[in-house]
């Protein structure tokens, strides 16, 4: 019984570092939308599209 212990340790490991990495993920993506979104914008602004 006490091996499960360490398998529910690990797993819990795992996956807390599966949803820190996609919510890092996710804020970089949603930074590069507002980048993208400015960039459209100064690019308006100049006539250029």
């Amino acid at each position: 019984m006490d091996n499960l212990v360490y398998v529910f340790v690990a797993y819990t490991v795992i996956w807390a570092a599966v949803f820190a990495y996609l919510i890092t993920i996710g804020r970089a993506q949603a930074d590069l939308r507002r980048q993208i979104d400015s960039l459209k914008e100064a690019l308006k602004e100049k006539g250029g599209g």
